[in-house]
């Protein structure tokens, strides 16, 4: 630009100036000074910024005249260049963006397009050919896919299902389209693969085993899938789940023999497979060898603690004791023992609450938190599996062994729980004293583990009744935690002991405020609320542990015994029925329900159930009165007489079995025998009047006359 040229007289110095920029500085400046002396003149500010002319510079196009101004404004007043200097040039930097002075009505066009008008309208999409309207069609086939696998995501297990019958269907026609049109050479194989794979997954997960596995051999055996012989893996798994391991074994070492050994993470999960399957079927040799095998290419704890459980079904001890070493020594994910981070975050979460609920929502800590519960609970299950197993003479060494190897890898938490454990099996060969010593032993330790400690010393002081001391263990394990349902269990069990049951059915209820599902907590309020005789609440309580337990004989027995208490004898026999289906060989119950058909008025069903009840067990005395009574009602004395003779066995100081069996001879004819059975009665028994009316001289008369049919005394219908 105009601005490096040298001012006039200066040319002689470029070639002694060697500055690189030199020249910008020289010229005429027009300064502020200036300015200030053009006002002081009278002529008008210029119009620039900063005092500074626009468009003014130091050598013009000639002619004296000022430069137009940008935009064609008009040029304005400058007054600040003298006229002897030439005439000023313009800014042309405008031009090359195109811009320009005149208005020619034409706009901006730098690249000289020239005004074209409008854009023309969109062309009509033509109709679609063959090949589209396919496109098309297979797009709405893996849509079609793509909501099964949503559904079956969320859990609606029969509407994914659909979805995969109809993209089948669809695939199918689409096949046929292009047979018909000749295109052949388009058919998707990949698609159709996606279909049938996900139709056979549906299956799968719907539980219909046979549909599915017939889909996956549609897929396995078509050649034109390359790696559909993994699908056996699949196969194998439907075969697990219906319990078929060998056929699932044969399925996972042919899917096996299909993975490279360069995909060695597919290889060993499916060695996992096989080893559990080996388990499932008692094959515990196969089992180790293989679990051996992954343990040595590509160890996890879930491998470890199958291995351990082969090795205990074998028997080795040194090799459980080596593979619980090796489990416990791995670094699974989730399973980190640096308590001082732990403490650290749980401090700043406790600080800050929107970090301790962003940490709890944060998927990566809750994955890392499910992990660690599950790598927690194979590692107690496996160390209270062979802890007692480890000496045979002395199970204490077993579990000192198991506790050291836990502090060594830094599982102080679970070592705490295997001393726990320790307690309990104590607690199994009934030594008390052992137990209550290491479970007091925690009172000093940490406080959820002092406050499960005092819930097992109450629990082991009411079993052996001294519930003062039940009382302030379990007082003790509230203290330390208001929410433990265990420790409000025991409370009221023991304030039941003292008669309490308004409190303890209380803490009956806040047990099961704090936790829903705790079943001691509901059977003994429903036992508390059917000693209150608050009958409705306690059959409540009782029909809601059945929805939870559904076989269990306690809580049947308890919901027939509270219809029989409220009168209705026929849902009550209903409830001894299911009972009897799960306990056949009470006799109690039988007999029971014989006592309710009777006051029915089914003397046939009545006598069924006596008569079971008689079989289980012949020694009770109420069953064997009811049958010899049955008998005598239907005149069949003979067999009445073989029960009271049982009878009279069991009790032989009772005199009244005698005089039945003789009134018994008596009524079939048998004057001489139950006379002599009489006399015999009255020598062992000389106060009996009974005896005495049938040992007169005058029996005829005595028969006839004194003595009624049936002795007054004696109810035979009993």
């Amino acid at each position: 630009m105009a601005f490096n040229n040298p001012p006039p007289g200066r040319e002689e110095d470029d070639e002694e100036d060697d500055e690189l920029y030199g020249g910008f500085n020289d010229g005429t400046p027009l300064t502020y000074t200036t300015t200030m002396q053009t006002r002081a003149q009278g002529a008008p500010p210029p119009t620039g910024g900063f005092g500074y002319p626009p468009g003014a510079a130091t050598r013009g196009l000639g002619g004296g005249a000022p430069p137009p101004s940008r935009f064609g404004a008009p040029p304005p007043a400058t007054g600040a260049v003298p006229e002897d200097e030439g005439p000023v040039r313009p800014m042309t930097s405008i031009k090359a963006a195109g811009f320009s002075s005149r208005d020619d009505g034409r706009g901006f066009d730098p690249l000289k397009q020239g005004n074209k008008g409008p854009a023309p309208a969109l062309q009509k999409k033509s109709e679609s050919s063959p090949e589209e309207e396919m496109r098309e069609f297979e797009k709405k086939i893996n849509h079609l896919i793509d909501e099964s696998a949503i559904l079956q995501q969320k859990g609606q297990l029969a509407a994914a299902l659909d979805k995969a019958k109809e993209a089948m269907r669809k695939e199918r026609q689409l096949c046929k389209q292009r047979e018909q049109h000749n295109l052949v050479d388009m058919i998707n194989i990949d698609l159709t693969y996606s279909v049938c794979f996900n139709l056979a997954n549906q299956y799968h997960a719907n539980k219909m085993y046979q549909e599915a596995l017939s889909t996956y051999n549609l897929i396995v055996k078509n050649k034109q899938y390359a790696q559909s012989g993994r699908l056996r893996v699949n196969m194998g798994n439907v075969f697990f789940e219906q319990k078929k391991y060998p056929q699932a074994i044969k399925m996972y070492r042919m899917a096996l023999d299909q993975v490279p050994n360069t995909h060695s993470k597919a290889r060993f999960k499916i060695m996992k497979n096989i080893a559990v399957a080996f388990i499932k079927i008692g094959q515990y040799q196969d089992a180790k060898q293989t679990l051996e095998n992954i343990m040595d290419g590509s160890p996890d704890l879930e491998s470890g603690y199958n291995l351990v459980i082969a090795y205990y079904a074998l028997g080795d001890i040194e090799k459980m004791k080596l593979s619980f070493e090796r489990m416990i020594a791995l670094k699974d994910p989730g399973m980190e023992r640096d308590e001082d981070l732990e403490e650290e975050l749980t401090q700043t979460a406790e600080e800050d609450d929107g970090l301790n609920a962003l940490l709890s929502d944060d998927p990566l800590t809750t994955y890392l938190r499910e992990k660690r519960e599950k790598c927690t609970d194979k590692i107690i299950r496996a160390a209270k599996l062979i802890a007692p197993k480890l000496d045979k003479k002395n199970f204490e060494k077993g579990y000192d062994f198991v506790v050291e190897a836990l502090r060594k890898e830094g599982f102080n938490a679970i070592a705490n729980e295997l001393d726990i454990a320790r307690a309990m099996t104590y607690l199994k060969k009934k030594d008390f004293k052992k137990s209550i010593e290491t479970l007091k032993s925690f009172e000093k330790k940490d406080v959820n583990l002092a406050a499960r400690a005092a819930t097992n010393l109450s629990f082991i002081y009411f079993l052996e009744s001294d519930f003062p001391h039940s009382e302030y263990y379990a007082d003790l394990a509230i203290r330390a935690d208001r929410y433990n349902a265990k420790a409000l269990v025991n409370k009221g069990n023991c304030l039941i002991v003292k008669g309490e049951y308004e409190r303890s059915r209380e803490m009956y209820m806040e047990a099961i405020g704090v936790e829903a599902n705790c079943l001691e907590a509901i059977y003994n309020v429903g036992l508390v609320n059917k000693r209150l005789r608050y009958f409705e609440d306690a059959l409540h309580a009782f029909e809601k542990l059945h929805s939870m337990v559904p076989s269990a004989p306690e809580v049947l027995y308890q919901i027939a015994s509270l219809h029989e208490v409220m009168g209705d004898f026929q849902k009550a026999l209903k409830w001894y029925n299911l009972f009897c289906s799960r306990v056949p060989t009470d006799p109690g119950i039988l007999a029971r329900m014989g006592a309710l058909q009777s006051k029915d008025e089914d003397e046939a069903g009545a006598f069924h159930y006596h008569q079971e009840s008689y079989r289980y067990y012949p020694v009770d005395m109420d069953v064997i009165s009811w049958l010899g009574a049955y008998f005598v009602k239907n005149e069949i004395y003979e067999k009445a007489m073989s029960y009271f003779q049982r009878a009279s066995e069991i009790q032989p100081h009772e005199v009244k079995w005698q005089l039945m069996i003789a009134s018994c001879h008596r009524r079939i004819g048998a004057y001489q025998d139950a006379l002599n059975l009489y006399r015999s009665i009255h020598k062992k028994h000389p106060d009996n009047l009974e005896c005495e009316y049938m040992d007169c001289p005058w029996p005829a008369f005595c028969v006839s006359h004194l003595c009624p049919p049936t002795p007054p005394s004696i109810n035979m219908q009993a």
